[in-house]
């Protein structure tokens, strides 16, 4: 999610008619120019499913097993989405109670009320720090690294040839700025365990597209630093990923990052599908139909984007409901963000907009010399990703340049949010564009990924 605080799920967290089709007859001389008319007509979807599709994505949602006896929930479901996502079904805890004793029950029910209704599945999610069953929760080293080859290969074994999308991995890194992987048993088992549960799902299940999900990876920071230089060591070295998943819970204190768009852009540039997974924006009226629109153009925008899926159907169905987060109320209604989400599909308007705040220009900061700069590492055997945060002095900066002293062996293989001289030994990082300018304080970041040993001394800062 976009903030930890809201974040602790643990097994807390309770985690579509198809597209219908217009059809007319038309006779007597004037049928070409009526037909005309209704091709023109069809060319904006009624609802989402059918919007997204004409615009070659999918528009999914996340569906509860239990719910599916509720006619309301069912009927929304039915005629709104055409991707669909188990809660909690496919989890660890659901389907492998006791170790070697699979349960598909309720996983199956969903899967086939899709097939039924012509929508496709996200499967979610094979390997997870969380709702673990109780006897993996108490597996360490080799064993649990067996039990979880062992889970993967059954549940995507099982559902072999039904799933569009697996979330193969879920939230392997920790929040803050330290980009590193999240402490967790299975992490424990050896820093390959991710790369392991890839190469196991794609035996098991070919034909599926392969994902790693994660929030607090909207905008680019340490974390998603992290995530995209552990997904381009695993392009480079053939390990299979296809697509990588950003949840996307946004409320007003962590809203929809500035750099949202360009953060799904710098993934799909890797030669990845990027998809939205567990899109919930709390608030209510202009607001977050705005913040629905903005999410739903950035898709569009990056050709890559196959798809979105929000998480859940009515604001009483959520996890966060007290937030009221989704695209209809509690009595399934259709709310502002369902009308923007629509509009943004079909290339449409929004729903109109408060006059922006007057605000002053912005002012050159008066040049100076001072800077800082602090180094976070997310290591791997012969290879890392840092990221390092530079922050102005008091005087501010109107430019700015890191300097990095390698060990011998070691190299600089990519860079973001900056410009690198040289790869080896003493390798300078200078500001891009749009982030030399700095106030007093005020601090951006820039990574880089190498091989080798990570860098261990203190980057110096000079600033213009």
């Amino acid at each position: 999610m976009s903030s930890s605080a809201l974040h602790d799920r643990g097994n807390a967290r309770v985690r579509t008619g198809r597209r219908a089709a217009l059809v007319s007859a038309a006779v007597g001389t004037v049928a070409a120019g009526m037909v005309l008319a209704l091709a023109t007509a069809a060319s904006a979807g009624t609802t989402l499913a059918t919007a997204a599709a004409e615009k070659s994505r999918y528009f999914g949602t996340a569906v509860a097993a239990n719910k599916l006896s509720d006619s309301t929930y069912v009927g929304i479901l039915n005629r709104e989405f055409d991707m669909v996502t188990p809660e909690n079904e496919m989890k660890w805890d659901a389907t492998e109670p006791s170790q070697g004793q699979f349960n598909y029950t309720n996983a199956d029910r969903i899967v086939g009320h899709a097939q039924t209704n012509g929508m496709r599945v996200r499967g979610h999610a094979l390997a997870w720090h969380s709702q673990q069953p109780g006897w993996a929760q108490n597996l360490s080293g080799s064993a649990l690294r067996a039990a979880m080859v062992n889970h993967v290969t059954q549940v995507a074994t099982h559902y072999r040839g039904k799933i569009h999308s697996w979330d193969v991995v879920n939230e392997a890194f920790a929040d803050g700025g330290s980009g590193a992987r999240r402490d967790s048993n299975l992490q424990r088992t050896g820093n390959d365990w991710i790369e392991v549960a890839f190469r196991t799902a794609r035996t098991a299940d070919p034909g599926a597209k392969l994902c790693y999900n994660d929030y607090n990876t909207d905008g680019q920071n340490a974390k998603s630093n992290a995530v995209y230089a552990m997904v381009s060591d695993f392009k480079a070295r053939g390990v299979p990923i296809d697509c990588v998943g950003f949840q996307s819970h946004f409320n007003s204190a962590s809203p929809v990052p500035a750099d949202y768009q360009a953060n799904l852009q710098r993934f799909a540039n890797l030669g990845l599908d990027v998809q939205i997974t567990e899109l919930d924006i709390e608030g209510s009226g202009t607001a977050q139909a705005n913040s629905f629109a903005s999410v739903t153009k950035a898709c569009l925008a990056v050709s890559r984007c196959t798809g979105i899926s929000v998480w859940g159907i009515r604001d009483t169905d959520s996890w966060r409901a007290s937030g009221t987060p989704l695209l209809f109320d509690g009595n399934g209604n259709k709310k502002a963000a369902y009308t923007a989400t629509l509009d943004a599909l079909n290339g449409g308007t929004t729903p109109p907009t408060s006059a922006p705040p007057t605000t002053a220009p912005p002012t050159t900061p008066p040049p100076g010399t001072g800077c800082t700069a602090s180094l976070s590492l997310q290591t791997w055997t012969g290879g890392f990703v840092a990221t390092v945060r530079v922050t102005a002095g008091s005087a501010g900066t109107n430019g700015w340049a890191a300097t990095v002293t390698l060990p011998a062996g070691t190299a600089v293989t990519n860079a973001w949010n900056a410009q690198n001289s040289g790869s080896t030994g003493t390798v300078r990082f200078g500001n891009v564009a749009y982030n030399g300018q700095l106030t007093a304080g005020q601090s951006t970041e820039f990574g880089f990924q190498g091989t080798g040993t990570p860098p261990s001394d203190t980057p110096s800062c000079t600033a213009s």
